[in-house]
């Protein structure tokens, strides 16, 4: 899915837009004991519950593609006769109206989610007649060819509060208002089937995780029982791991600034051209920055071997997930520089006099501490 069919989804989850009926819930204790089980109809919530209830089942389509939000594909043969897919098809097609399934899902999340505490699972149902949009991208809301039915489903922690003096205005006094066990925004989700060309895909589900440190792949293996992506953190490290290894003594400040560099272009590039698809990147695209750096032919084979070891054989990657692209940081064990990524041009590195230096240009608006200082000639230094 695109940020365009996400968002379309995303748009939906109101009460006064959605034909979901019934949001219903588990409660499940530090122990993983269901404490409660319960069946809200929509239609009679109080205006500002029913927001809540919405928001948290909205949360767990937010973030970034590929980093929060992750394609789960099904294989064939899963869609075909797999006991995990036929459960989520049998949760949607009885709009989760079977307390046995509904307890059989519950259960798996149960088995598998470890929050470390208590949480709440939420899951609804909906109904969507899609509207038609021409080639132009004009909607055509009264011709709908295509009836795309979802579950959406969020796993939120909850929390205990301290107690607090809170105001009650029938006594005009503060009191000890006790602890309260407060739903807090999702921790992991998902929405089933996908929504690609804005037509229903019950070979793609999409997964929400709020920490781009954790994927939960006990939950995803029970639920999908496919391979997920390592978490974006864990991707991000791999990479840096993986140029510094390979690439021995040809791993300069010049190759990794110009392999951020180029991947921070693709980014703004794809910006520019607006196409939907997300942007992804492959090892290929990687070689070329190194290679422009004069990386040596058994390196960039030592590189071409390792990538698909540790991603997978010709894994694309989101770019996002393997640079910052709005941060460029050099580091010492005694010193922390950032640089504007759109400025690296202004850090080199040298050797004078058998030391080696990391030389930053700074001809105006220099501070330190928040004070702005003068680079007096005295200071030119003897090379």
């Amino acid at each position: 899915m695109n940020n365009k069919e996400i968002g379309e989804i995303r748009r939906r989850v109101r009460r006064d837009r959605s034909n979901m009926t019934a949001i219903y819930g588990c409660y499940v204790n530090d122990n993983k004991e269901i404490i409660t089980q319960f069946q809200r109809s929509t239609g009679i919530m109080p205006e500002n519950e029913a927001e809540k209830y919405f928001g948290l089942l909205k949360r767990s389509l937010s973030g970034t593609i590929g980093k929060n939000l992750i394609d789960i594909t099904f294989r064939t043969a899963q869609v075909a006769s797999s006991a995990e897919h036929k459960l989520l098809m049998d949760l949607r097609q009885t709009r989760l109206k079977e307390e046995q399934l509904r307890m059989e899902f519950y259960k798996k999340v149960i088995d598998t989610v470890d929050l470390q505490g208590s949480y709440l699972i939420l899951i609804g149902c909906d109904s969507y007649d899609v509207p038609f949009k021409s080639k132009d991208d004009q909607t055509q809301a009264d011709a709908s060819g295509e009836v795309y039915q979802y579950l959406l489903c969020a796993i939120c922690p909850v929390k205990q509060t301290k107690p607090a003096l809170h105001y009650i205005p029938e006594s005009k006094e503060f009191c000890d208002g006790g602890m309260m066990n407060v739903v807090s925004a999702p921790e992991l989700g998902f929405l089933f089937p996908a929504f690609d060309d804005r037509a229903t895909n019950i070979y793609n589900a999409l997964y929400y995780t709020r920490s781009p440190k954790e994927n939960h792949d006990p939950f995803v293996e029970a639920v999908f029982n496919v391979p997920i992506p390592k978490p974006a953190e864990e991707q991000k490290k791999t990479f840096q791991a993986l140029l510094t290894t390979t690439l021995e003594d040809d791993c300069s400040m010049d190759l990794v600034q110009t392999v951020h560099d180029r991947i921070c272009q693709r980014i703004e590039l794809h910006k520019e051209s607006r196409v939907p698809e997300p942007l992804l990147v492959g090892k290929e695209d990687v070689k070329e920055a190194l290679a422009e750096c004069g990386v040596s032919e058994e390196h960039l084979a030592k590189f071409s071997v390792d990538y698909d070891s540790a991603f997978g054989f010709e894994a694309q990657l989101h770019p996002k997930n393997i640079i910052d692209e709005k941060k460029f940081q050099i580091q010492t064990p005694d010193v922390s520089i950032k640089v504007a990524p759109n400025r690296t041009d202004l850090i080199e590195t040298r050797v004078i006099g058998g030391v080696k230096y990391i030389m930053i240009c700074a001809e105006e608006d220099v501070e330190v501490n928040g004070v702005s200082i003068h680079i007096a000639e005295k200071d030119t230094a003897a090379v």
